[in-house]
């Protein structure tokens, strides 16, 4: 902070003689003031930048809104960014604008970029703000873009060289940009890691609570030695890049963290293999039956299908829906001494102790039917089959269930009852189903709205809200609906976390009789409705009521 806005502030009377005096003699010894005023409560961040944008006639802008991969990383360095306490934002020809949060450093500002012969402009931001962006850009991968596009010039040979047999393997630019990409993944809460490449431009994805943001772009050039020093910490084959790979990486990223394991895939496209990593949590196993976000007659439902000595408990939802998960917190239900369990996975996500895990390998012939069949000859008390896939599965599945063991598996349909009809369309005996299923449960996962940030609503009229799903009753009761905001805690998003939605339908003695006479899914359905079934939909307007997430996420998550 400066002695000029320190004057403004007391031209506005907002500070009193005793503060200045304390702030000046601070300012003598170089110490930083602005935590001061604020820890004062003499202004607040917000209030201080929209004063400096008034006084100073300077656009105000919010960074929570602004891509930090738009930050201009070749005007000025690290440290100048830090003492100067700026951040070039945009560039048009000649003229530079800065981030800043004191305007009235004008002067040294246009003396530190005298030598680039641009032109300053100032952009005003809140203090708290730029100090977020300074501490991100402090960690950020732009020093090892910069120490990466030295190597740019490589040809894919040498490049190859360099990888496979140089010192360079694992404490090279290349090496070490990786490592940060996975590190500050991890530290967003990332689920998936995409690298993507392109004609005109390579980028690096996050994939945060089911949405996808742009963290980075790396130099296009090194697209293949970002491709291939993946494949090597994953133990891919490096000269193949016609078929694609799955591999395994497992890092340690400090001496007493766990290892943390990351799933590859690899793809070849146009210009370039595209390469995705899943980040397999162990710690989602920790998750108990309460952290998931069941109503309570739903987690009745549940503990008592998963508690019977046999049958089928079946988990239905797309990719990344919580399906792994939700599997996992049975188990760790039933987990107990005395009970021998077995899990065959395309690959094992979690690692549970007590717990006897297949990977299947489909090419060496380990599939899940034969996994299965190899099951049945251990004495097994609980098994859970990734997924039925086909018949074959099903058939040995049933008969599982139906001999005193308890199955847990996972189908790919829209809601429970689909299920159902999904298993008749594959060639499975009505009689089969009826007599072996306990319980189908589908899943969703939606938005949590930031407990931060987030804010009351006025409700939409009374039919939009019938329309979306929402009962008379409903409408008569006390509750609040909330809407996103944005702030620090959830990165300008106004969401941060995700809470299941659940679909969960218990196998009753009428839907058995319905299914024998062959019934339609749709005559499935109206008995689920008739004996209270709560759809995907109304789960969500459930949390919605609850102030857990908002309205338009829910519709964007169940519109079906």
């Amino acid at each position: 902070m400066s002695i000029g806005l320190l004057r403004v502030l007391a031209q506005r009377k907002l500070v009193s003689q005793e503060h200045i005096e304390k702030y000046q003699a601070a300012l003598k010894e170089s110490k930083p003031v602005l935590p001061m005023i604020f820890d004062d409560k003499v202004i607040s961040p917000e209030a201080l930048a929209e004063l400096c944008s008034t006084v100073f006639n300077y656009p105000l802008l919010d960074l929570h809104f602004f891509p930090r991969s738009s930050i201009v990383g070749d005007v000025l360095d690290e440290l100048q960014m830090q003492a100067l306490r700026c951040v070039p934002i945009f560039r048009r020809g000649k003229k530079i604008f800065l981030a800043v949060s004191d305007p009235t450093q004008i002067q040294t500002l246009q003396k530190a970029l005298f030598p680039s012969g641009l032109t300053v402009d100032l952009v005003v931001v809140r203090d708290d703000q730029l100090s977020t962006l300074l501490e991100w850009f402090g960690q950020s991968n732009v020093s090892l873009i910069k120490e990466m596009g030295m190597d740019a010039s490589l040809t894919e040979s040498q490049a190859k060289t360099m990888i496979v047999d140089g010192e360079e393997e694992e404490d090279g630019p290349v090496a070490r940009f990786i490592q940060k990409i996975l590190s500050d993944a991890l530290n967003a809460g990332a689920s998936d890691i995409h690298f993507e490449f392109y004609e005109f431009m390579a980028r690096v994805r996050f994939r945060v609570d089911g949405q996808l943001r742009e963290v980075v772009q790396p130099p296009l050039q090194l697209r293949s030695q970002l491709a291939s020093r993946i494949k090597v910490m994953a133990k891919l084959d490096i000269s193949e890049k016609r078929v694609p790979q799955d591999g395994r990486i497992q890092l340690q990223f400090s001496k007493n963290a766990k290892a943390i394991d990351f799933r590859v895939s690899t793809m070849p496209c146009l210009f370039g293999e595209k390469v995705v990593m899943r980040i397999l949590n162990s710690d989602a196993a920790s998750l108990n039956i309460d952290q998931l976000g069941f109503e309570p007659f739903q987690k009745e439902l549940i503990l008592e299908a998963i508690n019977r000595p046999y049958g089928m408990v079946l988990v239905t939802g797309p990719t990344g829906s919580g399906k792994t998960v939700s599997l996992y917190t049975c188990l760790n239900i039933l987990n107990t001494d005395d009970v021998n369990i077995s899990t065959a996975e395309d690959p094992a996500e979690i690692n549970l102790p007590g717990i006897n895990q297949v990977n299947v390998n489909d090419k060496q012939g380990l599939t899940f039917e034969a996994a299965l069949k190899a099951f049945l000859r251990q004495d097994p008390d609980i098994i859970m089959i990734g997924e039925i896939r086909d018949l074959g599965t099903a058939d040995i599945a049933i008969k599982a269930a139906q001999t005193g063991h308890m199955v847990f598996s996972t189908l790919h349909t829209n809601n429970a009852p689909a299920t159902l009809s999904r298993m008749l369309n594959m060639g499975v005996a009505p009689f089969n189903i009826a007599s072996s299923v306990n319980l189908i449960m589908a899943q969703r996962l939606a938005r949590r709205l930031c407990s931060a940030c987030k804010e009351p609503v006025e409700r939409p009229p009374e039919q939009a809200l019938l329309r979306s799903g929402f009962t008379k009753e409903d409408l008569e009761q006390e509750w609040t609906m909330y809407r996103p905001v944005g702030c620090d805690a959830c990165k300008g998003k106004g969401y941060k976390g995700r809470a299941g939605l659940y679909e969960v339908m218990p196998m009753t003695e009428k839907m058995k009789a319905v299914i024998m006479s062959g019934g339609t899914e749709v005559d499935i359905s109206n008995i689920a409705y008739e004996e209270g079934l709560v759809d995907l939909r109304r789960a969500g307007l459930l949390k919605v009521m609850q102030g857990i997430t908002s309205l338009e996420e829910v519709i964007a998550t169940t519109n079906e």
